[in-house]
């Protein structure tokens, strides 16, 4: 298998060097070239052919904004992964960027010294080969017959219907009506997330709540770019919101989100309690709260993302007589988190990423 090759695009000759030597320092990867603009990069993208592109959003004549608007009307279809600053104003452009078809986005090392870069070096190495072994399966024959025949199978398939697993399955209670749901998500998770919630039925009569891991300071900004694409209200979490039905609720960054029920309704909170699973939100602390106070009464869904973050606790919902979904390998940008789930015994349902949202929708209305 070739290597994947990268295009870098910052004005930065500082960034455009560091990151650029920890391209070709990686394993898997090569550098396939540099630009400092986006009209730069427009120029050489015919005579290089990157299989994925690195891009900085500020940049003089023309920034990463106005080249993804030009690659949509050029039809260039190559991956984008953005390089984001940390500030609010980074935030909004990178809401942007990814409404416009960046596959994801990577926070640019904020400091001059390279001991920073070093902090994002495995997520960047990580980021970059799942975006391009998705380039190279896609453009895989066997591959597309393989992802056709699936979408098929998934297309008839029952839902609710409880899918062998692969390892004993555990002891478990009875499903009763769902009155809440909860996804956990990582990686890939920006696009699928607005994929899914699209398509969420408009009278949808449930809260949902959704752990995706994400840096501080840009949740606020996801959830109110998923708000203008979803029928129902999106919002960030507070402590202390009521889990009214037809809310979509993203945790925080940097805080986990916990439900509580009290004696007249039910509320989400929030904490910095220490990081679980590496993560701060963590899909296992919400997947462990929401057993515990809605138990059968409760659907999980488990999606793209690197690592096992809730794929513990979404087996707590699982004994506990929740339905639990897990979104298949072919859809996953990295088919870490929904792997292992599946491989415990966890999951009742295996969906693609284009049936996920149809599946909700079904397996709630058919439960309440």
């Amino acid at each position: 298998m070739n290597d994947i090759s990268v295009m870098i695009c910052d004005d930065s000759a500082l960034m455009r060097n560091l990151i650029g030597r920890m391209v070709e320092e990686a394993d898997g990867l090569s550098l396939a070239g540099k630009a400092m603009n986006g009209k730069f990069l427009l120029e050489k993208i015919p005579r290089v052919k990157p299989d994925i592109i690195l891009l900085d959003l500020e940049m003089p004549e023309m920034n990463g904004i106005e080249f993804l608007k030009e690659r949509k009307r050029l039809n260039i279809d190559i991956p984008v992964v953005i390089l984001s600053s940390i500030a609010v104003r980074g935030a909004k452009v990178t809401m942007e960027a990814l409404s416009l078809g960046a596959s994801d986005f990577i926070l640019k090392p904020s400091g001059s010294i390279s001991e920073d870069i070093h902090v994002v070096r495995d997520r960047i190495v990580t980021t970059l080969h799942a975006y391009g072994k998705r380039t190279e399966r896609a453009a895989d024959p066997a591959v597309i017959v393989k992802s056709r025949d699936t979408e098929r199978k998934n297309i008839s398939a029952d839902p609710v219907g409880k899918r062998t697993p692969v390892v004993a399955a555990v002891p478990r209670g009875k499903s009763g009506k769902i009155d809440i749901v909860a996804i956990g998500i990582s990686t890939g998770g920006p696009n699928a997330l607005r994929h899914v919630l699209a398509d969420i039925d408009n009278d949808f009569p449930v809260p949902i709540l959704v752990v995706q891991h994400m840096p501080a300071g840009f949740t606020k900004e996801f959830a109110k770019s998923l708000d203008r694409i979803c029928p129902l209200d999106v919002k960030e979490v507070s402590d202390g919101d009521i889990l009214a039905p037809g809310r979509v609720f993203i945790a925080p960054g940097n805080f986990h989100i916990e439900v509580e029920k009290k004696h007249l309704a039910a509320v989400v909170r929030t904490s910095s309690a220490d990081l679980m699973n590496g993560h701060r939100p963590s899909a296992d602390v919400l997947f462990a709260s929401v057993a515990k106070h809605f138990g059968a009464n409760s659907l999980a869904v488990i999606m793209t993302g690197m690592g096992r973050d809730g794929a513990t606790e979404i087996g707590t919902i699982y004994a506990k007589g929740g339905i639990t979904l897990a979104q298949d390998e072919l859809s996953s940008i990295v088919y870490g988190m929904p792997k292992v789930a599946t491989d415990r015994g966890f999951i009742d349902q295996v969906i693609s990423l284009d049936n996920m949202a149809a599946a909700i929708n079904k397996i709630v209305k058919e439960k309440r």
